[in-house]
């Protein structure tokens, strides 16, 4: 596999052939990738909270996003 650096040149050059209607699945693929890897971060941040015992002492009448 070639190394990132090798491929951002190649990946360039692909885009720029692209017929616009790919460009709009590749955008959604690039959104999705970017979504999986925030969700991957914010899970394992919540799982070392849990795991600390950090969403224990939240009080259990405060409501959410306040």
């Amino acid at each position: 596999m070639p190394f990132p650096a090798d491929l951002r040149p190649l990946l360039h050059e692909e885009v720029d052939r692209m017929p616009p209607d790919d460009l709009e699945v590749l955008h959604r693929v690039a959104l999705q990738l970017e979504l999986d890897r925030v969700t991957a971060t914010l899970d394992s941040a919540f799982d070392e909270d849990r795991r600390r015992g950090r969403l224990e002492t939240l009080p259990a009448d405060s409501p959410a996003g306040s």
